[in-house]
């Protein structure tokens, strides 16, 4: 594994730390946090993940419509699973952001493989900014679930860009499969912002404007991030 490759994945792990731990740590501002998880999801999902699973599949000679088709089963058999067992808001969420941190390791498998194979430190300082996003979606999702299941799914996060490089030097993901691994995870993300939308449409609906514009920003800045990885 190179260099890189090893303080990419360790910038990443503390940025993802750093974003779950604002999480955990406003309690009072969950309407916030919330609209600046969905922003930050829809686009990771939408700007990110589709567009590249998209040119994947043509890249690997697969059918294009796998793509959307994968995203859209997906974020229905997701939807089925948040909603099952799950009598309230607050179980919803916790389930979307068990769903979350799911999806968003198997993207960071990828994302650390493509770290270790481009080797470019510009790569490495987007994802590291990106990962800051995904910490505090993932953060928020999971601020009412038991301590012990958020430190299972921040460790996995944390440790999967490692396993990515490790898996790109030794047995790389078939062309043909990552695709279909990306737009799934888009799939989940986007159930997962559907769940986080919930609090900032219930505060637009009483007038108050900070979720939405934290909603706003959150897609900004994870765009410019996303952008950046190219």
């Amino acid at each position: 594994m190179s260099t890189l490759a090893v303080a990419g994945g360790l910038l990443i792990g503390i940025a993802t730390l750093a974003g779950a731990g604002l999480a955990r740590g406003q309690a009072d501002r969950r309407g916030v946090l919330l609209g600046a998880a969905a922003g930050a999801l829809l686009v990771i999902a939408g700007l990110h993940l589709l567009p590249d699973a998209w040119s994947g599949a043509g890249d690997a000679g697969i059918p294009v419509w796998i793509v959307p088709a994968a995203a859209v089963a997906s974020f229905a058999v997701s939807g089925l699973a948040v909603r099952r067992g799950c009598t309230c808001q607050r179980d919803r969420e916790v389930a979307g952001g068990s769903a979350t941190a799911g999806a968003l390791a198997v993207h960071r498998l990828l994302e650390g493989a493509a770290l270790a194979l481009s080797g470019s430190v510009a790569v490495a300082v987007a994802l590291v900014v990106h990962a800051f996003a995904e910490g505090l979606a993932a953060g928020t999702l999971l601020s009412t679930a038991p301590r012990r299941q958020v430190r299972w799914w921040l460790t996995a996060l944390c440790v999967s860009p490692f396993a990515g490089a490790v898996i790109a030097d030794i047995a790389p993901v078939p062309e043909r499969l990552e695709p279909v691994l990306l737009a799934v995870a888009a799939g989940v993300l986007g159930q997962a912002a559907r769940v986080s939308l919930a609090a900032p449409l219930e505060a637009l609906r009483r007038a108050r404007f900070a979720p939405a514009a934290a909603t706003l920003a959150a897609a900004v800045i994870t765009a410019l991030a996303v952008h950046a990885v190219g």
